[in-house]
């Protein structure tokens, strides 16, 4: 199937509400003005973008109906723009969520990178009827678990305008280096990643955990130190890193490991000025779940997965780790860390990690102290 040569936008919005709330202006208009603008825009004298509004969408075909038109054409597009006043959207029953609420969701769950959220002042929840003000509220409620990073909220409709003009300049930079980084990921059998795979066992755990420090560090690494201080949230975390430097089915290289939590009483001088500790684990090649939980030593605990591999915590022991996968080389040891920090900034696991943190530290001075004593 050809693809377009173009980049598919798509707004998704209320139709008929007004914006301003005291203008004449509806969201449908204002659309559609956005919609000219940003097609009318081009690239060395070339048209690159085509956007998707349901008012001049052609007819879908008889198996479709409006809902899954919608949602197609979420999932069809390259970026997804949503202008939020949260207003829910129609539904076909009064317990359903809305059709704005659910492109949002759709977008989120299908291609998340793709997805940005443009917040305007919402609705007052006393205009509507009782059905519509729940099923509002749940989209508002689902909005504000999300914690998408959208700037400040737009009152007017120029500051809507120059938001969207910024949220789309925004998502073609990222998402192009971002392709960029996934196409150079399709080979391990050149360059640095195969530099990295004639290396023994030990050669190549050194190299992941120094690119790793080297990234939380600010590019430099403290000598013979397997640790940093970074703050996340606001808080001041010791983080350990560690490599496995080949599969995590390879006993040897697993082994080179362990189960670093359990050592963590042995660093209690560390945790004076910061709390913690976190232990980011490289893995040379993929990562599971189920190697997870195994790693913990048992399943009853947080584990999620992510594009930068498993995420692992244990509100007992207040044990936090990661696994950055696909670490075959330094950009994509590094790529792995990144996305791993903006899904702890985007879904405010941040702010949770941190509290963890603060508690692990406590648990891990006691049994130092405790040790000590003996």
């Amino acid at each position: 199937m050809a693809q377009s040569k173009r980049i598919k936008v798509m707004l998704s919005s209320r139709c008929n509400d007004r914006f301003p709330a005291d203008s004449d202006q509806t969201l449908s208009s204002i659309r559609e003005q956005l919609k000219r603008e940003i097609e009318g825009t081009k690239l060395f004298g070339k048209r690159v973008f085509e956007v998707w509004i349901n008012e001049d969408a052609p007819p879908a075909d008889g198996m479709q109906d409006s809902w899954d038109a919608c949602l197609q054409a979420v999932r069809d597009c390259d970026v997804l723009l949503v202008l939020s006043n949260g207003n829910a959207g129609w539904a076909s029953g009064d317990g359903d969520i809305g059709i704005c609420h659910a492109e949002y969701m759709e977008g989120l769950a299908t291609t998340r990178g793709k997805v940005r959220f443009i917040a305007m002042p919402n609705i007052p929840a006393g205009d509507s009827r009782e059905a519509e003000a729940a099923r509002n509220q749940r989209f508002q409620t689902f909005v504000a678990q999300q914690t998408p990073f959208r700037g400040g909220m737009v009152s007017t409709v120029d500051q809507l305008r120059t938001r969207v003009q910024e949220a789309l300049l925004d998502a073609l930079v990222v998402l192009t280096q971002r392709g960029v980084t996934s196409a150079a990921s399709s080979r391990f059998d050149m360059g640095q990643a195969l530099d990295w795979t004639r290396m023994d066992f030990r050669q190549r755990k050194r190299a992941m955990e120094e690119v790793l420090l080297q990234a939380l560090n600010g590019g430099k690494v403290p000598a013979s130190e397997a640790f940093a201080i970074v703050p996340i949230a606001g808080v001041n975390i010791v983080v350990f890193v560690h490599a496995i430097p080949a599969a995590f089915t390879v006993a040897a290289a697993r082994e080179l490991v362990g189960k670093p939590f359990l050592r963590d009483h042995e660093h209690a001088d560390l945790l004076k000025g910061a709390e913690g500790p976190l232990h980011l684990i490289a893995c040379h090649r993929g990562a599971t779940e189920t190697q997870a939980t195994a790693l913990l030593g048992f399943p009853d605990a947080t584990v999620v997965s992510g594009s930068f591999g498993i995420f692992v915590a244990d509100d007992v022991q207040k044990v936090q780790f990661a696994f950055l996968a696909n670490c075959r080389d330094a950009s994509q040891t590094r790529h792995a860390l990144q996305r791993f920090r903006e899904w702890l900034d985007q879904t405010g696991e941040a702010q949770i990690l941190a509290k963890r943190a603060a508690s692990r530290a406590k648990i891990v001075k006691v049994i130092a102290a405790e040790l000590e004593g003996r």
